[in-house]
Formats: C-alpha cells, sequence, structure tokens
C-alpha cells in the first residue's frame, strides 16, 4: 500500500502509518535523506511524547515516554553484525509490546519471528515522498 506526501504533508503521512500498520515494529527502509527520521520524529510526537526526539546514530537507541507507554527508536547504521544486536540486548525491545521503530533494519530482519510492519521510503523528483507500507505475517 503506497502514500505519496510532501513535508508539509507530514501529519497526513504519520497518520496514513498509524492507521495501517498492523504490528507495534515498525522497520523503516530506504536511503539517506529519504525521510525516515523525520517521519519518526512525527510519529513518536503523535503517540504522545513529550520528549525531545533525535536519531540515535550513536547510542543506537533512544527511549521515548508517553503518559502511559515507552517507544523505542533504533539506528542501526553503525551495527556490524547480529553479535552487536545480542550483545545489546535486542531481543528485550523487539518482544515486549512496545512500539519498536527502526532504521537501518537489514541486520535485524531475520531475527524478527512475528508480524511486522516495513516502510519503504523513495525521494521522487518532486521532493515528495513515496511510503510503500508493507505488513508481514
Amino acid at each position: 500500500m503506497n502514500f505519496t506526501y510532501t513535508l508539509d504533508q507530514l501529519e497526513e503521512a504519520s497518520n496514513f502509518v498509524l492507521k495501517n500498520a498492523d504490528s507495534k515494529i515498525i522497520l523503516f527502509e530506504g536511503e539517506m535523506g529519504s525521510g525516515k527520521t523525520t517521519l519518526i520524529k512525527d510519529l513518536v510526537k503523535k503517540l504522545g511524547t513529550q520528549d525531545l526526539v533525535s536519531s540515535p546514530t550513536f547510542s543506537l537507541v533512544n527511549e521515548y515516554k508517553t503518559d502511559n507507554d515507552t517507544i523505542y527508536h533504533f539506528d542501526l547504521y553503525r551495527v556490524n553484525d547480529e553479535e552487536e544486536l545480542y550483545n545489546f540486548g535486542i531481543e528485550t525491545y523487539i518482544y515486549n509490546d512496545k512500539y519498536v521503530l527502526v532504521e537501518w533494519p537489514e541486520l535485524l530482519k531475520p531475527m524478527l519471528q512475528e508480524n511486522v510492519t516495513i516502510l519503504k521510503f523513495e525521494t521522487t523528483n518532486n521532493n515528495s515522498r513515496l511510503i510503500n507500507l508493507i505488513n508481514t505475517k
């Protein structure tokens, strides 16, 4: 299922994802600059956090608190192998029924045994973004 948007339509893109995602584990795939982190910032705010949202490129994971939940935001760009994922306890995050938003999920995908939602990002010629949302089962 596809959705095309510009930065002015970021709220509509977030609504599309939250309405159509079958899983709380959402994987964000796309080239650098394709809009992954920007959309995550809006999604996290829509989910109810007042926290400052930023990319966890160097910390690997950021936690955002809502009134009654926690959202985990991963950036796995600098992770080199599955062993690193296990070393920081990735399984405790992905099996806890919380929102888990993952940028650069290629190493994590083989470890996931449950439903996930994959968002594939593309930049179009007119500076809009195309999201291809795929629910796996």
